[in-house]
Order: structure tokens, then C-alpha cells, then sequence
């Protein structure tokens, strides 16, 4: 049988955006700092140049690998990795550790909640991810049933 391929979900493009927005503030502020420093003291303005450039490139490889590296959950053969989602809870499990899994709405957002077998839970807000909502749930419970030893009908 034929070893399933790992997949990856990436940042949904609103997230994305939103925080490529924070860091182009946070950019902006340091600018604002810079610029109080070098008129205060009498710097060479270059520094400001050189300091909006490095701002700028920055921000925009982060954009990048936001947008096209990084992943949010990755399932593969041994089980599940969970990143840049705060309040997930359990981040890293093996599929024997997964008891059930449930799609539930806490706070009102539609999450994908993993009951492990110690009483633990991971929850994955499926709007943080760049993919349907069916095809990640499908997805993950073919990785589960893969992973508990379980064959399809």
C-alpha cells in the first residue's frame, strides 16, 4: 500500500493580509522612532533610508512565507502538527493519541476540535485555513482513520 502524502495547509489570505498589516504598523512606528533619533541627535538621514528598506524587505519576505512557506496544519502518516494558531491547544499528536474528532463553533468560530485520550484537545479554526471546509475535514478523517489502523468500506 502506498504511503499517504503529507498535507499542508497554509494561512488563510485574510489572516494573512491582516497580519502583514500589523507588520507594516510596526514598521511604521520604528520608522517614526528612527527619524525622532536621527533628528535628536544629528545623525546622517541615510539611516533612515537604510532602516525603511530593510523595514520594507522584510516585511515583504514575511508576506511571502506567510503566504507561501508557512504552513498552519500539516496531517501526515504519524499524525498532526498544528502552528501559528494561538490557543490551539495540544499542537503536535500522533493519530493513536486521537480519541475522536468533532467540528463545534466555540465563540462562535468554526473549529475542527480533536479530543485526545488523556482528556486533551487541539482546536483548528478552519476559517484560518486557505482550504474548504469539507475538503480539510475529509481529509483530516481519512489521515485519522489511516493512522488508527482503520480501512474504508
Amino acid at each position: 500500500m502506498a504511503v499517504p502524502t503529507p498535507s499542508d495547509y497554509r494561512l488563510s489570505p485574510a489572516l494573512n493580509a491582516r497580519l502583514t498589516g500589523l507588520l507594516l504598523v510596526v514598521l511604521a512606528v520604528v520608522l517614526f522612532a528612527v527619524t525622532a533619533i536621527v533628528a535628536l541627535l544629528h545623525l546622517p538621514p541615510d539611516l533612515l533610508v537604510v532602516v525603511a528598506v530593510l523595514g520594507l524587505v522584510s516585511v515583504f519576505a514575511t508576506g511571502y512565507l506567510l503566504n507561501r512557506r508557512a504552513y498552519v496544519v500539516r496531517l501526515d502518516e504519524d499524525g498532526y502538527r498544528v502552528r501559528l494558531i494561538r490557543g490551539a491547544g495540544v499542537t503536535t499528536a500522533r493519530w493513536s493519541e486521537v480519541e475522536d474528532a468533532a467540528t463545534g463553533t466555540p465563540r462562535g468560530i468554526p473549529c475542527v476540535v480533536l479530543r485526545l485520550v488523556d482528556g486533551r484537545t487541539t482546536t483548528i479554526p478552519v476559517a484560518a485555513l486557505a482550504a474548504d471546509r469539507e475538503e480539510f475535514v475529509r481529509d483530516l478523517q481519512a489521515h485519522l482513520q489511516r493512522g488508527q489502523g482503520l480501512r474504508p468500506l
